[in-house]
Formats: C-alpha cells, sequence, structure tokens
C-alpha cells in the first residue's frame, strides 16, 4: 500500500479513548518529563478531557487505521476573538502518531484533514506551536506551509 493509499477514519474522541491517547502523547522525550501515563490513568486526565468534550470549540481527534485502531490524535482549539474583524483563528496541539506508525505519511493526512476543518469552522488562520527542540517535526511543519512568523513566549505559573 502506498503512503497515499492510507484508509483512515477521524472522530471525535471518546472516554474509552483517552488512556491510548495519554500514551501517544507521553511516548516521546519532552512527553516522558511532563505526562503521567499509567493504568489506571490519573483522575486529572478524565476531568480534562470532560471539559474538552464539553466545550463546542474544543475538538479531541483520534485517527482510526483500517482495523479501527487508533493511531494517531490531535487537538483542535478554536479561538473566537476580535481582530480580524471578529475572526475565528484555529489552534492544533497534540499531534501524535502512534511510534509503529510513524513515517508512512499519516502525518500528513492529518494536517490536510486539520486545514479542512478550520476552514469548515470558518477560521482565517490555523496555527501551532513546537518545541525549539524538536527539528525534525519544525521541518514537517514548514514542508507543509505553515511559517514561522512570529515569536512565541511562555511563562509556567507553577
Amino acid at each position: 500500500m502506498q503512503k497515499n493509499e492510507l484508509k483512515m477514519n477521524f472522530r471525535k474522541a471518546s472516554e474509552m479513548d483517552i488512556s491510548i491517547i495519554v500514551e501517544m502523547i507521553a511516548d516521546d522525550e519532552l512527553g516522558k518529563k511532563r505526562e503521567n501515563f499509567q493504568n489506571p490513568l490519573p483522575k486529572e486526565y478524565l476531568n480534562a478531557f470532560k471539559k474538552i468534550n464539553s466545550d463546542e470549540n474544543q475538538e479531541l481527534i483520534v485517527v482510526e487505521n483500517e482495523k479501527s485502531e487508533i493511531i494517531g490524535t490531535l487537538q483542535l482549539s478554536f479561538i473566537q476573538y476580535l481582530t480580524y474583524r471578529g475572526g475565528i483563528r484555529a489552534q492544533i496541539e497534540a499531534v501524535r502518531i502512534r511510534k509503529d506508525k510513524r513515517g508512512l505519511g499519516i502525518g500528513k493526512t492529518m494536517f490536510k484533514w486539520a486545514i479542512n476543518r478550520a476552514k469548515e469552522r470558518h477560521a482565517h488562520l490555523l496555527q501551532l506551536t513546537t518545541d525549539k527542540t524538536r527539528p525534525t517535526a519544525i521541518k514537517f511543519y514548514e514542508d507543509l506551509g505553515f511559517k514561522a512568523t512570529h515569536e512565541g513566549m511562555k511563562m509556567h505559573l507553577k
């Protein structure tokens, strides 16, 4: 099967998917430092899922292969603001692909889906942040057409 022939299903995540999602989020060098993947999951993850799931401007998505196995996840947030004449900005976060499925073109397909979804929701912009220590990810995003137009800053509050 060629990369562009992969059959994937995109759907809103359910409570039953949380463990698989957290496992993917925790499965990299940065995720291992900040996540707490264990069985059972800490209740904070379920609490967060409930808040995300009840907010019409949040979409936690899972990606399934033809066998209905979850192979990827992403979260889209739709932010209403006053600039750009009351525009909507889409933010994509927590994009992860199951480790054994990387390099098959799944990420590119996920981003195409996310771009189309942002357009469906009338967003005029899709933005993301990525850690500066992830040069491969940065190159991937640039190849998709993302541009580093702003300097981002963060302040951890804990």
